[in-house]
């Protein structure tokens, strides 16, 4: 009889175990949730600065000279192409929709782009000396451009406008001098990338063509009703800068 109730129990006892061990078998397994990855947004306002170099293409041809000191007669003149350094800051602002961003900025801009002309070709003087600078551009343009995260590819275009200043000097015979700084409303496209380090900092590199209008330049100066004078024109100014620019607020997006 004792026999029969250990036997029992000890029954009892491994069906319990092996019912236990079913339950835990069948316990639901829970997934781990997505990671999160990190989207950089590109939309917000920024301002910085840039600092590169750039390509000035100068010209002038005489209209009308009535003065004793000017060398040169209509349709004669120069071209000169001269490069400095180019700097400056932009502001502006970026609209993120998927991958695309559009935007609105502008830039000002200072450079030391300028140059000399010694006249050894027309005239009897041969000794009329021009000198010539562009000495700082604005820009008000549209940009448009594909983000991958973290780096945006993008192309800009609108308007430009640059300060131009020319003169001219003669210091042999009859001598004379005049100057006029104008200023000349143009065009502008160029591309660039930038690529944003933190949610606020954001580094790029872009190079940018500009085209200028031709204006009327008075030289006679001191000579004056007498009249010397050009038609001048920055051809076009071409720029190579990096950039720098601090975005405000901002967040970084997390997508699962």
């Amino acid at each position: 009889m004792k026999r029969s109730i250990l036997t029992a129990i000890a029954a009892s006892l491994l069906f319990t175990t092996a019912a236990s061990a079913a339950d835990l078998a069948a316990r639901p397994y829970t997934k781990a949730p997505p990671p999160v990855v990190a989207v950089y947004d590109w939309t917000g306002f920024y301002i910085g600065g840039h600092l590169g170099g750039a390509w000035t293409n100068e010209q002038w041809i005489n209209t009308a000279n009535t003065t004793a000191f000017g060398d040169l007669s209509p349709g004669q003149g120069f071209s000169q192409r001269g490069s400095g350094v180019f700097g400056g800051g932009q502001i502006g602002y970026n609209w993120q929709v998927n991958n695309f961003v559009l935007g609105l900025e502008g830039t000002i801009s200072g450079m030391g782009n300028k140059g000399t002309v010694v006249n050894t070709v027309f005239g009897a003087g041969l000794d009329d000396v021009f000198s010539w600078r562009t000495d700082w551009m604005a820009t008000v343009v549209g940009r448009a451009g594909v983000a991958f995260n973290n780096n945006l590819f993008y192309v800009k275009g609108g308007y430009a406008g640059v300060n131009n200043k020319l003169s001219v000097s003669d210091t042999v015979g009859a001598t004379g001098s005049g100057s006029q700084t104008t200023w000349h409303n143009g065009w502008t496209v160029g591309a660039g990338w930038e690529y944003g380090i933190t949610r606020n900092w954001i580094v790029g590199v872009e190079y940018d063509y500009a085209a200028f209008q031709t204006k009327s330049y008075q030289l006679a100066g001191a000579a004056a009703p007498a009249v010397y004078t050009f038609d001048v024109k920055p051809k076009d100014i071409q720029s190579v800068v990096a950039r720098l620019s601090y975005k405000f607020g901002g967040p970084v997006v997390a997508k699962y």
